[in-house]
């Protein structure tokens, strides 16, 4: 579709002097974003307390945030070419900053949501600016290297915001975990002001806001349901049914509009380049297992293996130390290897861990948990990083902030389906299980004694084993699932192009379109 006026390539009007400098400060605005999406998990509880909030209305602290950073993700494009890329990382910085602190303030659950908003309109630009940066200021020969290290802080912080929450909220407070980014930001926004290059602006492109309300729409409406769901009944509740039916409408809606429009809000050129719109399906399934996973893990841990907090968060370390590993060596052989292949040994590892956990039992030992943990982050870790530098591989360097917006939005709508699913999953095979096991229960069998206790008191004790066991027979299934979803779309990989080197590595220039 033609535009009123196309966008010129995302470079660098000068060399970058200080690549290594700019490239910390743009993983460190990656890992704030990041880490703000798990950190206050854990806090809610203690939230609730102090803001004298019931459960349902201290859950939109989290569901507010995600769906203004989801809502304003594919805008980023836009914005880049209107303020310039230095002018809007600094203000999407600053005011992220500004709205920690006011989250830290905030007295009521009013006020907290208000700023979560904030924070998350702000956030939404942080990852797909410090990912197109990299990918403008490096060659083609390094962008393997730079996306494992930005990957690395997409990846581990999540891992990391559960356990680094927990620790605030307990020796502090949990306003401590929305008050550590103001150190961070204001590192991260002199950062960029003393190091980053002015990029070229794109042409003043008109600001399609019929498209930007279609989508917006989609997905707001789309995540309330997601995240509804399993509190309300799904489908049998009539919220759920407008919340489809809004979503339906919204994409309905932005496609006729996008297919129609001279300059549509989302250039559609991005979904002609093969290798782009296939690794955003990967993404999506890597994003639905991994968040699928980090959400069942601790549960598991804690709620069937009796782990304290503590111990779960130690033993689950270790799978990030894989990632990072994984990550590193990706970068180091990206320029000797096909893309394709540690991604697809990558799926295959993943896979290969969830169906380990499946095998678990309520006595499984920590040594297992651990190794199986390592092997589950170094797939992922293989997959995650070679997976983006195969997507913007082939795709003009004129497009890239627009597909990185576009790509993360994806990657997060892949990890909210993956909760649903799972969540929703869990629940329903639990009660299945204990329906099942407690038709072998019988007062004549196994009242008379079990560990000494008679009676009726035994049949309490048996039944809450039953419910250890139904809940252990759920986890196992689920797990079992995701390892199945790990696969299904690895045949796409096929379908892609290789990745191309130069030849002359020394003399390839950055900003590569």
């Amino acid at each position: 579709m033609a535009r009123d006026s196309a966008p010129t390539p995302a470079t660098a009007a000068e060399p970058t002097p200080n690549k290594a400098i700019l490239s910390v400060i743009l993983i460190l605005t990656t890992i704030m974003q990041s880490l703000d999406t798990t950190i206050v998990n854990v806090s809610l509880p203690h939230m609730e307390g102090t803001l004298g909030a019931t459960q349902d209305q201290i859950s939109w602290v989290l569901t507010s945030y995600i769906i203004a950073a989801a809502i304003m993700m594919p805008a980023t494009g836009w914005l880049d070419t209107r303020l310039g890329r230095r002018k809007f990382l600094v203000i999407a910085v600053t005011g992220f900053t500004v709205a920690s602190g006011l989250c830290g303030l905030a007295t009521s659950v009013g006020q907290i949501v208000a700023f979560r908003i904030l924070q998350g309109v702000f956030g939404a630009p942080l990852i797909p600016l410090s990912q197109a940066t990299l990918l403008d200021i490096n060659s083609r020969a390094n962008i393997g290297r730079a996306m494992a290290l930005w990957g690395m802080g997409v990846m581990a912080s999540p891992m990391l915001g559960p356990t680094l929450g927990g620790y605030l909220t307990a020796e502090y407070s949990w306003r401590w975990c929305f008050y550590m980014n103001l150190p961070l930001g204001i590192l991260a926004a002199l950062g960029a002001l003393t190091f980053m290059p002015e990029f070229k602006r794109g042409g003043e492109r008109k600001f399609d806001w019929l498209g930007f309300a279609f989508v917006a729409l989609a997905i707001a409406s789309f995540q309330l349901l997601l995240d509804r769901g399993e509190l309300v009944g799904w489908f049998g509740a009539p919220e759920i049914k407008i919340e489809l039916a809004l979503a339906a409408l919204g994409l309905y809606m932005f496609t006729v509009h996008s297919l129609t429009t001279p300059a549509p809000f989302i250039d559609l050129t991005i979904f002609r380049d093969r290798n782009y719109l296939l690794c955003i399906f990967q993404i999506m399934a890597i994003g639905l297992v991994f968040n699928g996973s980090m959400i069942l893990t601790p549960q598991l841990l804690q709620t069937e293996l009796n782990y304290p907090a503590v111990t779960a968060g130690m033993v689950m370390g270790p799978r990030g130390f894989g990632v990072l590993s994984a990550m590193w060596v990706c970068g180091r052989i990206s320029n000797r290897v096909d893309s394709r292949v540690p991604i697809f040994l990558g799926l295959c590892m993943l896979s290969t861990s969830m169906y380990l956990i499946s095998t678990w039992s309520l006595m499984v030992s920590i040594p297992q948990i651990v190794m199986t943990g390592i092997l589950q982050g170094v797939g992922t870790g293989m997959t995650v990083a070679p997976m983006t530098t195969l997507a913007f591989s082939t795709l003009p360097g004129a497009l890239r902030t627009e597909a990185s917006g576009f790509y993360s939005l994806m990657r997060n709508v892949g990890g909210a389906i993956g909760i649903s699913i799972v969540t929703s999953r869990l629940t329903e095979l639990r009660q299945i299980n204990h329906g099942y096991l407690g038709t072998f229960l019988s007062p004549y069998r196994h009242a008379p004694s079990m560990h000494g206790v008679t009676g009726t008191s035994a049949l309490e004790l048996l039944n809450l084993d039953i419910t250890h066991q139904a809940g252990m027979v759920a986890y196992v299934n689920v797990f079992r699932l995701l390892s199945m979803l790990s696969l299904v779309f690895a045949p796409l990989i096929l379908l892609t192009r290789a990745r191309r080197i130069p030849a002359n590595l020394d003399t390839e220039s950055a900003a590569v379109p």
